[in-house]
């Protein structure tokens, strides 16, 4: 292993310890030399690493700031709205509607989302902008048959506000496949991704009305370090 990977090493574990903590500096270049008894450009080496990473980013002036890289806690099972989220855990977010459009559901469309062949759906993509980055992308697939208006205004607040309280949909449960898939175009365009991310999670939901019949499909992309995912089990013997 390298000099400045084994000092890369050492300042993430002391940022992760709390040594150095969100939003101070760390020790200037040539305090770190002194420090770790190296050259300046192995120094820099590891700090270009700890940017590389999402640990810290460089301020004009002023030298590296730790970030802060947090994770958000996101329920997996129980059927609630990213508004919902919201509210409850106190997200400092935004939601930004990227399209708004009608589609009609191919083969291969149909045989991913579950709604059945030449079915008109609204497709909605969202981005949502968590503590000023965009972290999450969301994609909806609505059936028209059940919603029959949608704009953007309703988009970018609560899409499960406006089925129930004003179409008064009767919203009854999900199939949901959570998976770690490779970054695809749109995660590139939309999403404020750290330079090594390669990947990010999936939360893919099929969503049933209470008569049984499907509405709704949503694929869901998290950036992989602003997340942790919970669940509650209770055990059952077979």
């Amino acid at each position: 292993m390298k000099i400045y990977e084994l000092i890369y090493q050492q300042l993430e574990s002391d940022i992760l310890l709390g040594n150095y903590p969100p939003e101070t500096f760390l020790p200037s270049e040539s305090q770190l030399a002194k420090h770790f008894e190296a050259s300046r450009d192995t120094i820099r080496k590891a700090l270009q690493q700890l940017t590389n990473h999402g640990y810290i980013k460089k301020v004009q002036g002023k030298g590296s700031l730790v970030l802060r890289r947090e994770q958000l806690r996101f329920p997996v099972s129980g059927l609630t709205s990213y508004k919902e989220l919201q509210n409850a855990y106190g997200y400092d977010s935004s939601t930004q509607v990227e399209s708004l459009t009608k589609l009609i559901v191919k083969k291969e469309l149909a045989e991913k989302t579950g709604f059945e062949e030449n079915h008109e759906v609204w497709s909605v993509l969202r981005s949502r902008k968590i503590d000023g980055q965009k972290v999450i992308l969301d994609w909806d697939l609505i059936a028209l048959e059940f919603v029959k208006e949608l704009d953007t205004e309703i988009a970018k607040d609560s899409l499960y506000a406006y089925f129930e309280k004003q179409l008064g949909l009767e919203i009854s449960f999900a199939e949901k496949e959570i998976t770690v898939d490779p970054v695809k175009t749109l995660d590139k365009l939309y999403l404020d991704l750290n330079e090594q991310d390669t990947h990010i999670v999936s939360v893919t939901s099929r969503v049933f009305l209470k008569n049984m019949r499907q509405f709704q499909y949503t694929e869901s992309h998290h950036r992989l370090d602003k997340f942790k995912f919970h669940d509650f089990a209770r055990r059952h013997q077979l």
